[in-house]
Formats: C-alpha cells, sequence, structure tokens
C-alpha cells in the first residue's frame, strides 16, 4: 500500500505549452519572442543548440539539472547544448529566447549559468527579436555579432536554488514553492513524510547542500522577485510569502538585494499602483 505523505498540492493547475518546433537551426542566432501567460511553462525538453532564457517583463522560473533559476530583467540563464530543462512563469511574462549555434569561439559555459544582463545586450536581444526569420544582411549580422560579444563578456552570478531528487524531499520542496507561506517546521513536515525531524533534517542538507531554513529563506527571495517581477505591490507579495509584516519583508528583501523592493521593482519597469 501506498503510503500517504500529508503534503497538499498545489490547488490552481499550471498550463502545459507545447515546446516550440520547426524553428531550424541557429545559423548562428535565432531569437523568439513570447508571452507566457500566468501560470504558465514549458515542460522538460532539451535542444541540439545552446539556449539564453530572457524575461525582457515579468520574471521566468527555469529549472535545470536540479537547481532553480528565477530570473528578471537583470538576468538571463545560459543553457548548454542538451540541458534538459523547463520554463515557466508564475504571473506571466514576456519571453525571450535565444538559439545559439555551437562554436569553436563561442565558449559562454558548461553548464547551466545565471548572467547579469546589460543595458546594450538587452536592447540588443529586443531589437533581434524583430528580424525576420531567416533574413541576412549587414544590419542583423551586425546586431547578432554585438550580441555573441556581449555574451561572451557578460558577468556571471551565483544566483541559482538546488533542488532535490531524493523523491520525498522533492515533494516537500514542491509544496513549499507552490505556498511559501507554509510555516510549518522540521517536526510537522517530519510527520507528513513519516520520518523524525532530526532525519529530515539530515536527509535535507545531505540532497541541497544547506539547512532547510536557509533553504526555505532562500525560496522566499526567489519568489519574492517572481512575485514582485509580475507587478504585485509590496503588501501582497509580503502576504504572500507568510511574513508578519511589510516591514518584517522589506528589512529581508534589503538585506539579500541590497535595494528595497520597490526600487527592485521600478528597476523592472513593474512597479504596482
Amino acid at each position: 500500500m501506498k503510503r500517504q505523505s500529508g503534503i497538499s498540492r498545489p490547488r490552481q493547475p499550471w498550463t502545459v505549452l507545447r515546446v516550440p518546433s520547426g524553428l531550424g537551426a541557429p545559423k548562428p542566432l535565432i531569437v523568439r519572442k513570447q508571452t507566457l501567460g500566468a501560470r504558465q511553462y514549458f515542460p522538460e525538453h532539451s535542444h541540439s543548440w545552446n539556449q539564453l532564457v530572457y524575461a525582457t517583463a515579468g520574471a521566468l522560473t527555469v529549472n535545470a539539472e536540479g537547481r532553480s533559476f528565477v530570473i528578471s530583467p537583470d538576468h538571463a540563464v545560459w543553457l548548454p547544448t542538451g540541458t534538459t530543462h523547463r520554463v515557466g512563469s508564475l504571473l506571466g511574462a514576456e519571453f525571450r529566447s535565444l538559439y545559439v549555434a555551437d562554436s569553436r569561439r563561442l565558449k559562454i559555459a558548461d553548464d547551466p549559468t545565471v548572467f547579469r544582463v546589460s543595458q546594450l545586450l538587452r536592447a540588443l536581444i529586443v531589437e533581434a527579436a524583430t528580424f525576420e526569420r531567416g533574413k541576412t544582411d549587414a544590419y542583423t549580422s551586425r546586431v547578432t555579432t554585438l550580441i555573441l560579444d556581449q555574451l561572451l563578456r557578460a558577468e556571471q552570478v551565483d544566483f541559482s536554488l538546488p533542488w532535490p531528487a531524493d523523491p520525498a524531499i522533492a515533494e516537500l520542496c514542491d509544496a513549499l514553492y507552490a505556498d511559501p507561506s507554509d510555516t510549518r517546521g522540521l517536526v510537522q513536515w517530519g510527520k507528513a513524510l513519516g520520518m523524525s525531524a532530526r532525519t529530515l533534517s539530515r536527509h535535507f542538507e545531505e540532497e541541497v547542500g544547506m539547512s532547510f531554513r536557509t533553504w526555505q529563506r532562500k525560496l522566499r527571495l526567489f519568489k519574492a522577485m517572481e512575485i514582485l517581477g509580475g507587478g504585485r505591490s509590496v503588501t501582497e507579495t509580503a502576504l504572500d510569502l507568510g511574513y508578519a509584516s511589510t516591514s518584517a519583508f522589506i528589512y529581508m528583501f534589503k538585506q539579500e538585494v541590497g535595494r528595497s523592493p520597490r526600487a527592485y521593482q521600478r528597476t523592472q519597469g513593474r512597479e504596482a499602483d
């Protein structure tokens, strides 16, 4: 008989999108533009070329190789050829996907990596998304060359949330991602999973490389950036994350990010009314 874990599932379903096909191989670059609605995602898939995942507005969540990345217009995720990944958005996003051919010249990273996106790179990506597919002329070639040059110069940042492989621990993490306001501690989660708090604590740290509390705090930061990037107010975001007060949330955010939630939203052009 299968043991029931007692961990609740998300009440609001996500919509699965069809993975784009028939685009042809990049020579050397294809830029695809798409709008993702709230709670829409592309299921796990891979490509026979590199991919840069970028949101010009809103926030995207990228899962790849046991890690979760939440990116706003400040950042993009590089996915090397063959990387199995999933991309979605909690509150909706303007999505730009760059397909980049392998080349000896372009050695960006061998693993999924987050890069800081400069204003110049952002402008170039937006411009390249307007090009007619397959069209090549002097101007499009110059823009393409500049994009590749900017990728080579982009600053790597350590910005990821580890995800466990163990099914039981992953179920716990899935539940917290669906409801980051859940205040249950190791004792309550241990009971739900049929293990002691001490055993759960040890297994959790073995799986993700950090304590449960540290991981949960990092998850809330990722979710805060995702929610704020979707245009929700600071107060709504604090409530969604389970903070007792808006000021407590603002303090946490400033400590981790170095600026207030409203200042962060202004840089994304998504400040709530």
